[in-house]
């Protein structure tokens, strides 16, 4: 009697794994869509997510992933998210904008699932790879449709962009170079020629087309905080002078051959003079003005905020008609930290630099995976300082998912028996 019980508990346990495995499997290949859709569409993007969190749902040990919600790098998203949605109750915004405020902190709730995910799963590179393949022919097609424009899929305001804009091209094309920047380096001192020069290759195709094609400045700025954290994680001072000198040596080659490059850095000076005049041409005029409306919003309620979806009613107040500039109302500051401030104050701020801190300790090893994790995160905090890059679209959406699956695969790594 008892052997037949263990039989059939052993005959019902085998389809329970098999279909946990497929389960894993499919939760695997919709995290691969979702990578490779990024670059391209916000919409498939959203379906696949919305189908990955169907998929993992019933893949979950709830009581394992119940402890792992005590560790700071899974905690901080839903604390955010619960802040966001306390806000709504003090908020001086409209309904509408409340609500709609609370939307772009959702996305970091998915996190802590891919966290967990990815810590047992085998497939974390295939997701990485996935982002990379899209982004290098995201790269090829920017080229075509700056020679041929009618081939754009969609109606961007900028040649060589394809789809979307330039500033979430060049964002994904410095995080693909930089991600390759380890394995190019790895393969040259292994001595393996032939994988050296395709990294190489395909890291010069992306910083090609950033020279020629579309450049975001606020790229260029994270390209130089990247350059010098590879040159502080991987090489030793005698190899980081030479790449100093190379580095020179190529922005010198890209600042003389490039007229497209050298108009985005002088249009800095002329769009902060003339930003008054014309509020079409004022980059760099907005965004002083979007920061000193903002910090002063922040001043007059700096520990908790003004609530969720505030940003817009304080511009309205701050508006003056001194110039066209002076009275836009907008309801991003394009600084992370201030739009966050304005909204939930010191304690949000806070809040959002543990998030950050949270997870770069996640990617203090060594590793491919711990370096594709902490480019994710550097990059972020970079881009943050001149744009809403956690709370946007896009650029949120590749620190939820670089974050989530490099940290997943770091966490795995770490519990293996041979780490």
């Amino acid at each position: 009697m008892t052997t037949e019980s263990l039989a059939c508990a052993g005959a019902a346990a085998a389809p329970a794994r098999q279909g946990s495995a497929i389960l894993m499997r499919a939760t695997d290949m919709l995290a691969v869509l979702i990578a490779a859709s990024l670059p391209w569409s916000t919409t498939a993007t959203s379906i696949f997510v919305g189908l990955w969190l169907f998929a993992v749902t019933p893949t979950i040990d709830w009581r394992d992933y119940a402890r792992r919600l005590a560790q700071p790098a899974y905690a901080l998203p839903f604390v955010l998210l619960l802040l966001a949605v306390l806000g709504t109750l003090w908020s001086e915004g409209d309904w509408g904008d409340r609500l709609h405020a609370v939307k772009p902190v959702t996305k970091l709730v998915l996190i802590p699932p891919l966290l967990y995910h990815f810590s047992r799963s085998e497939r974390g590179y295939q997701v990485c790879l996935a982002f990379l393949v899209s982004c290098a022919l995201l790269a090829v097609f920017s080229w075509i449709v700056l020679l041929h424009p009618d081939l754009k899929l969609t109606a961007t305001a900028s040649s060589g962009v394809p789809v979307k804009n330039y500033i979430d091209q060049s964002q994904e094309f410095t995080l693909c170079a930089f991600a390759l920047a380890l394995p190019a380096l790895r393969f040259w001192r292994g001595g393996s020629t032939i994988a050296t020069g395709a990294c190489v290759a395909l890291i010069l195709l992306f910083m090609a087309n950033m020279v020629f094609v579309a450049s975001a400045r606020t790229a260029l700025v994270c390209i130089a905080v990247l350059l010098a954290l590879f040159a502080w994680r991987h090489l030793r001072r005698r190899a980081a002078l030479p790449l100093l000198a190379g580095v020179i040596a190529a922005s010198a080659l890209a600042w003389t051959t490039s007229p497209y490059l050298r108009q985005r850095i002088t249009d800095i000076a002329v769009e902060y003079q003339h930003g008054r005049e014309d509020i079409s041409h004022a980059s760099t005029a907005q965004r002083l003005t979007y920061w000193r409306k903002a910090a002063g919003a922040f001043v007059e309620a700096p520990l908790f905020g003004h609530g969720t979806g505030s940003i817009k009613r304080q511009f309205e107040r701050a508006a003056s008609h001194e110039s066209s500039l002076d009275a836009e109302i907008v309801s991003n500051p394009h600084n992370q930290t201030l739009h966050v401030a304005v909204q939930w104050g010191l304690l949000g701020v806070v809040l959002l630099y543990a998030l950050w801190s949270a997870h770069l300790r996640l990617f203090m090893g060594d590793g491919l995976a711990a370096w594709i994790g902490l480019i994710v995160v550097v990059q972020n905090v970079a881009s943050s300082l001149l744009n809403s890059h956690l709370t946007d679209f896009h650029e949120g959406w590749i620190y939820v998912l670089g974050v989530g699956v490099a940290g997943g695969m770091v966490q795995k790594i770490k519990a293996s028996p041979d780490y």
